[in-house]
């Protein structure tokens, strides 16, 4: 029988570190925190909608997973900038995760759900991200917990008492995927202090209403948690053709002309999409650019 790292303080420790890292960075309209480690099985993508997974590279190679509810995807689906995707969204969440085993991530790869616990095998440690309900989860190898690393530069923090989402998430890894249509009381789920409702049959990462209903999130809202999502944005000048021969015989102090005419405006490219044209600046000692036409899609070239 093999033992899984949670039968140990460290490997606990740890995972929850890294996800508590991931939660920090994670795009999520409401703030996210992590609920505790457990075991995951082939159950654990049931609840959620889209998944990112990132090969690690460094002292310890492995892979690393995070699985996002229905809020993320469809914010993403919305977004007016094209080369967004679920990868690009969670990199910097499997970054700090990565951060905190010791080793680094390499470029994230959105995977289907169903593809989730086969490429991460049958032995990894689920963490959910708990936010208006389970809003994501963070999935680790079992083996990268294995060896002690020094958690101190991500310290978790003191945890209150569970809520009712809290509960559910200590058993969702658990449970069979939910039945498509019928609510689902919570009998035990007694007031201790505060009255707390928390339906567990709810879409992921939605806020829940008293009564059960569910209140949907303004399209605004969806796009703002977006905001902090890094994209590579691009200046550029002008291009042209050149033969193999030519680009071989390239050598210091060649010019080559470009298909743009002095004097004309710059391209501005995010992820490779135009969205606005500029004139090239200098600020500090720096090339910038002033940005004079927002183009839209149908002007776009």
């Amino acid at each position: 029988m093999t033992t899984s790292p949670l039968d140990h303080p460290t490997g606990a420790d740890l995972a929850l570190a890294a996800a508590t890292a991931a939660a920090a960075v994670l795009p999520s309209v409401e703030p996210l925190m992590a609920a505790g480690a457990q075991p995951g099985n082939e159950h654990v993508t049931a609840a959620f909608s889209g998944a990112a997974i990132a090969e690690l590279e460094g002292a310890r190679t492995g892979r690393i997973a995070v699985l996002v509810g229905e809020e993320l995807t469809d914010a993403l689906a919305a977004s007016p900038l094209e080369g967004l995707d679920l990868a690009a969204a969670t990199q910097p969440a499997l970054d700090a995760v990565a951060a905190t085993l010791g080793v680094a991530a390499r470029a994230a790869r959105t995977v289907d759900l169903d593809l989730v616990v086969s490429d991460l095998g049958a032995d990894f440690t689920v963490v959910p991200l708990i936010g208006a309900g389970i809003a994501a989860s963070i999935l680790i190898q079992d083996h990268l917990l294995d060896q002690p690393v020094d958690v101190a530069a991500a310290p978790v923090a003191a945890q209150p008492e569970p809520t009712a989402a809290q509960q559910l998430a200590d058993t969702v890894v658990d449970a069979a995927p939910p039945a498509p249509a019928q609510p689902v009381t919570q009998p035990v789920a007694q007031p201790v202090a505060q009255p707390v409702a928390e339906p567990v049959a709810q879409p992921v990462g939605q806020p829940v209403a008293a009564g059960g209903s569910v209140t949907p999130l303004p399209a605004t809202r969806g796009i703002e948690m977006l905001h902090g999502v890094d994209m590579e944005v691009t200046v550029e000048l002008g291009r042209t053709r050149m033969t193999v021969r030519d680009l071989l015989a390239l050598t210091p102090g060649a010019v080559l002309e470009l298909d743009r005419a002095a004097g004309s405006p710059a391209d501005l490219l995010v992820n490779g999409r135009l969205i606005a044209r500029g004139e090239v600046v200098v600020v500090d000692e720096d090339f910038g650019l002033r940005v004079t036409e927002i183009v839209d899609d149908a002007r776009a070239v």
